[in-house]
């Protein structure tokens, strides 16, 4: 597996300030501090997400301080703190920019899909996809939470989480396990699966009331469920435990396919949708909340030169932690 990156011609893994190209008229350039490393990354890096860019630089959980600002910059200046999430950019003026679902934009660009994102030493960013982090979250901490930590908080806003109520995790990774800290603030109960018993122990200790494997069944039927993994027969085991009118809710961009399944688990006003991108919103509640009740990411660190590596332990499954980082060599 090999790192894409623009080329020989603009080395974004080593470059500086001045090297790179001339920033538009409403753009900042952000120095990177810290990049979380998405499972996305690796889809796109190994194809299972088609290219949209050749050679596009991956990372779409960049945290950094703005170098310098582009001619029509207004809101950001030299020194400021932000971060990037998946969402690049949005038209503004389609029907779901309007209705503030900006995450349907059918123009929308993403960051290391569309556009190069933050396995490097900077990123350009256009200055309404910046987002302002908290004083409360450091850079390393903060990156992890910009893609796993947002988009799992828009999974449990689709759920419905809501006091009392039994919410089931399948899978337990990046996302999910931030997403438990968030439901337990919201005063859901919840159930985890998983094929890990590192991941169940470590779901027991953020709050888990219950944990089994995907295909056992939860003490109690269950109001929603949250598919993380990207395998269609765990979308089938969440169905199965739901409770009538409950709802999963998939929480992937990519997705090996759903198996045929009996009528009768849909049956009873049972429902599956799917969490698409996230909005800036998304990105500044879940920060809001984040800071306030202390939700953080386990994860390891990586020097930036060691994305390959990241990557591919990512892929292995041995980094030893729900998220990885990327920090400055």
């Amino acid at each position: 597996m090999r790192l894409r990156s623009r080329g020989a011609e603009a080395p974004w893994l080593e470059a500086s300030a001045e090297s790179l190209p001339a920033l538009a008229p409403n753009e900042v350039l952000l120095e990177v501090s810290a990049c979380g490393v998405c499972r996305t990354d690796l889809q796109i890096v190994q194809g299972d997400l088609p290219a949209h860019a050749p050679q596009v630089v991956p990372g779409h959980q960049a945290v950094g301080r703005v170098a310098s600002i582009g001619s029509e910059v207004t809101s950001w200046q030299v020194g400021d703190r932000g971060a990037t999430t998946w969402l690049a950019w949005a038209d503004g003026t389609c029907p779901y920019c309007r209705s503030g679902r900006e995450n349907l934009c059918p123009q929308a660009r993403f960051t290391g899909w569309d556009v190069d994102g933050g396995f490097a030493t900077h990123v350009r960013v256009h200055q309404d996809f910046l987002i302002r982090l908290p004083d409360a979250i450091s850079d390393v901490e903060a990156a992890p939470l910009m893609c796993a930590g947002v988009i799992g908080y828009r999974a449990l806003r689709l759920a419905g989480v809501a006091p009392g109520m039994r919410l089931g995790l399948y899978g337990f990774g990046a996302s999910a396990h931030l997403a438990i800290q968030a439901a337990r603030v919201a005063g859901a109960v919840v159930h985890v699966a998983s094929r890990s018993a590192g991941d169940l122990a470590l779901a027991r200790q953020l709050g888990a009331t219950s944990t089994g494997a995907y295909d056992e069944p939860p003490p109690e039927p269950l109001d929603a469920a949250i598919t993380f993994a990207p395998v269609g027969s765990v979308v089938i085991d969440a169905l199965r435990a739901l409770a009538p009118g409950g709802r999963v809710v998939i929480n992937a961009i990519h997705l090996d396919g759903i198996p045929a399944f009996d009528y009768d688990l849909l049956w009873g006003e049972r429902a599956i949708g799917s969490v698409a991108n996230v909005t800036r919103q998304d990105a500044r509640e879940f920060l809001e909340l984040a800071a306030q009740h202390g939700i953080r990411a386990t994860a390891r660190h990586y020097p930036l030169a060691d994305a390959n590596a990241a990557l591919q332990d990512l892929a292995a499954g041995t980094i030893g932690a729900p998220s990885a980082v990327l920090v400055p060599d």
